[in-house]
Order: C-alpha cells, then structure tokens, then sequence
C-alpha cells in the first residue's frame, strides 16, 4: 500500500524497452534483407556495408568525442543503424570513398549538427544518400547485375528505371524476381520478401507499428492502379477469346491493368525499405497514429507523382524527407486532446 502512495513525476509507465534494444532489433530485422542481397550481388555487399557502418560509427565518436565533448553514445547502436541503411541504398559496386562521404553526411550534418539521436529532424541515412544521387549520379545509378540469372528486358536497369525508360512494362518483370531479390538495384531493394519477414519481426517485437508502413503501400498501390485505369484506352483493348469486347470484359481488363502496376509499384524499388524501416523512424515521424497516417499518405503520393512524372525513376527518400519536414506541423494540428476537455 505504501509504495501506490508515492508521488513522481512522469512517465509513470514503465517499459523494457530502449533505445540500445529498438536499434538492435531494427538491425536484427534488416539481416535476412542482407543475406539475400550477398548471395544476389557478392561479397562486395559486406565490403559496403562494413565500411558504412564503421564509418558512421567512427564520424560519430570522433564528434562526441573532440567536438561536443559529452558522452559517448555510439554504444546504442543508432549509428550502426543509420549505417546499414545507408548501405542498403547504395549499389555494391560504388567506390569506397563515396560510402565515407554518404557517412559523414549522414552523421555529421544530419544528425549530429542538430544534437544527436532523437534531435534530428530528418533521417539521416536518407539525408546521405540524397546527397550522394544529386553529387555522384554516374556511380548512383552504376547497377551490377546480379551473380546469377539473365536480364535481357532490364538491360542492367532497375526495374522502375526500365519502366521509366520505356524498356519495360510493369508486367514484363516478374513478382517472383521482385520478391525474391534476382535483379539488379541498391542493396536493400532487391528483396522485399526479406523486407517483410523483417517488418513482421519488428511488429512481433513492438518496435514499430503497422499503420504507417501499410498506409504508404496502399497509397501508392491505389495511385498507380487508379493512373494505369486511366491511360488504358478502350479502342486498343485486346478481344477476348469470342471476338467481342463485353463491358465484363473490360472491367476485368481495367482492373488487372490496375493490379500489375499496383503490385508492380509496392515490390519495386525502395518502398518496402522506405515504408517498412525509414518511414517509421521515431525522430522524424509524427508522434500519433492519426498525424501517421497522414503522414504516410503524403509519403505515397509524392513517391508516386516523383515516379510517374519526375525526372528520377525513384521518389521515396526525397518523399520521406519532404514529409519529415511536415512533421512538426502534423504534431501541432493533429494531437490527442487532454484528459478532461471536451
């Protein structure tokens, strides 16, 4: 009875959780990612992600250490995330100096210039790879082909490229291929079956929820399903096997042109990577369900709109960071009301 008396200030509730547990988790989730993309592109996926995570977990030490001269705090093991993910956005073939470039980038303008782990406004990974795309877009966009299989239709492209360029339709790449990583791209988006077995691990482990990944998802699924109805024109639809054209007929044609460029845009690229590990990042993503779900829509359209008509066949890490900047806004106008009021 004593002990219910006592009075503290807040959080009364109390968890396991920490920050050092979430980060191993996050880090534990992107493994199965990792391993299919060794065995897709070669051991040169080590190399680069080795050397991302030493670098970022070396430039933050060095600033802790000389510079704010406080604690140290590269032992919870954010940093080793903001590593692995900027690997994970690189080609495997990218040079070694440009991975210690997108690092200190990462680090040291990211997220240590605005104090550190939960101070920084933007993902820092995704700050370091815009900033290697618009510096360096040659080795960018340099993909190798994977160790085995035959890439006839892509031409070396990443499926989005192909479709962006014309080579291809987002039919003519094969889901098998997207799920299971046998094509050619960055590191983490190669696999998105990989990717889910590691957002599941994360919803089994209470580190993120399903409300933002899934909204981002389903966004730019009915986006690109809802475009593709919209450019079929019934004059060139196919017969069917009678020779008529019937309303049913159509129907089913619009909705499975609908279908492929949905599931075709959900596999494709990074927006499993994006959706499922660097949209849900606590620093930079709003504080309730509800400003999340805005959130996320606001992440699939711009990632769509980039997409379909921008210049970059790719529009997730500039749509992350656009809606990262929204946050504070999101937070202001969308917030649980106080105990009491009405």
């Amino acid at each position: 009875m004593a002990n219910k008396l006592i009075v503290a200030p807040a959080p009364h509730v109390q968890t396991a959780q920490s920050t050092t547990r979430i980060m191993r988790d996050v880090v534990i989730a992107l493994m199965p990612a990792l391993v299919v993309s060794t065995v897709v592109f070669g051991l040169d996926v080590l190399r680069v992600t080795a050397l991302s995570v030493v670098s970022c977990v070396v430039i933050e030490y060095l600033i802790q250490k000389f510079m704010v001269r406080g604690a140290t705090t590269v032992g919870n093991w954010s940093a080793v995330v903001t590593g692995v993910l900027l690997a994970f956005n690189l080609p495997a073939s990218i040079p070694w100096w440009i991975v210690v470039m997108g690092a200190f980038v990462a680090i040291a303008v990211a997220k240590m210039t605005f104090g550190g782990l939960g101070k920084n406004p933007f993902n820092p990974a995704l700050v370091g790879r815009v900033f290697l795309l618009i510096a360096y877009p040659v080795q960018m966009t340099t993909w190798p082909l994977p160790v085995n299989g035959s890439f006839d239709v892509l031409s070396g492209a990443t499926p989005l490229a192909a479709v962006k360029q014309g080579l291809a339709g987002p039919g003519a790449i094969g889901v098998q291929e997207m799920l299971l990583g046998n094509i050619p791209g960055s590191l983490g988006e190669v696999a998105a079956a990989a990717l889910l077995c590691g957002f599941v691990y994360l919803l089994w482990r209470r580190v993120i929820t399903w409300h933002i990944p899934v909204t981002v998802l389903a966004t730019m699924a009915v986006f690109a399903g809802v475009v593709a109805m919209c450019s079929v024109s019934f004059d060139a639809l196919p017969q069917a096997a009678d020779g008529t054209c019937s309303a049913g007929y159509k129907l089913g044609y619009l909705f499975g042109t609908a279908w492929r460029a949905g599931i075709f845009h959900v596999l494709a690229g990074g927006a499993m990577l994006g959706a499922i590990f660097m949209a849900t990042d606590y620093s930079t993503s709003p504080m309730t369900v509800r400003g999340g779900v805005i959130f996320a829509v606001g992440i699939g359209l711009i990632t769509m709109c980039i997409r379909l008509w921008g210049a970059y066949p790719e529009g997730m890490s500039f749509a992350i960071l656009i809606m990262n900047a929204c946050v504070p806004l999101i937070n202001k106008y969308v917030k649980p009301k106080r105990f009491g009021v009405k």
